[in-house]
């Protein structure tokens, strides 16, 4: 990959677009200085359909005069903006300079929407009809690829409308997680268990602490094999929100419910990876935005 980013690659394509352009007008010299055989009425002899004669007639001026109108053009543009290589243009434009521009004047001209919102808590705004609208269109356009347009999520995707928070479900926590983002990962712990039959006998014991259907044999067996998990869910299974460990104590499964899906997670591993926002949104967007997202599990503040 990294032929592909070296600095040869800018001097052949600025060699290469500057050749092109001098290649134009070497061809229209040439065309307008050859001179082609012909007969007496200025024909090439060429005939097609018995009577079509080509001519050698000279190319309209017209014409001549937009292509060199257009490499005029081809190469005034390449010394205003970046064309030749590394060369930026005289007039320093970029592409992600004209991006930030559009950007400022987009918040400068929502800035007023927003600045009624910063001395409001996040319960405050929860509560409030033109925060809870705005924080639903953010919604709709930044969470619900994910979460879904109605935010109860789906296997591997957190439902945001229940009270089970992995990182915490302060408004605190959940603007944290929208800014920053969250990669939560469980590491494979098959080898540390046991055997596969020891595996199985964990699973059961998981589905128990939750009052899952469960093999009560297995489960009293794989009791003393959960030591291993307990690090992060705990030993009573109720999981670690400072480092994300997912209460089992519930009948929220975010993996697959059941013993092959628990089975799985422990000989594999779980990795779940949520983009942070921070790039995409502004401070004042993620605080209505957290707010929204908390007031959709706080019936209280709808």
């Amino acid at each position: 990959m990294s032929d592909f980013t070296s600095g040869f690659w800018n001097i052949y394509v600025a060699g290469l677009t500057l050749v092109s352009i001098i290649a134009c007008l070497i061809l229209l010299w040439i065309s307008g200085t050859t001179k082609a055989a012909t007969h007496g009425d200025n024909t090439t002899g060429h005939v097609w359909d018995g009577d079509l004669r080509e001519m050698n007639n000279p190319l309209p001026k017209w014409w001549v005069y937009l292509f060199i109108i257009t490499v005029l053009f081809a190469l005034a543009y390449g010394v205003l903006y970046p064309t030749f290589g590394k060369f930026q243009g005289v007039l320093g434009w970029s592409s992600a300079g004209q991006h930030s521009a559009e950007v400022a004047k987009v918040e400068a001209t929502i800035a007023p929407i927003y600045a009624r919102f910063k001395d409001m808590t996040p319960e405050a705004m929860a509560g409030d009809a033109q925060a809870k609208a705005i924080g639903e269109r953010l919604f709709m356009n930044y969470c619900a690829q994910c979460h879904g347009s109605d935010a109860r999520g789906a296997k591997g995707f957190p439902n945001l409308t229940d009270n089970d928070w992995l990182a915490g479900g302060a408004p605190e926590n959940i603007k944290s997680v929208i800014a920053n983002g969250r990669n939560g990962v469980m590491p494979p712990m098959a080898a540390a268990v046991g055997g596969a039959e020891d595996v199985r006998n964990v699973a059961h014991y998981v589905l128990s602490l939750s009052g899952s259907p469960h093999d009560a044999v297995r489960a009293v067996q794989g009791k003393e094999k959960y030591a291993s998990c307990a690090a992060c869910h705990g030993a009573d299974g109720k999981g670690l929100s400072a480092i994300g460990a997912p209460n089992l104590t519930d009948n929220v499964w975010l993996h697959g419910w059941g013993e092959e899906a628990i089975v799985r997670a422990v000989n594999n591993g779980i990795n779940n990876a949520m983009p942070g926002q921070s790039a995409l949104l502004n401070e004042d967007q993620i605080n209505v935005l957290a707010a929204y997202v908390w007031g959709m599990s706080n019936t209280a503040a709808k």
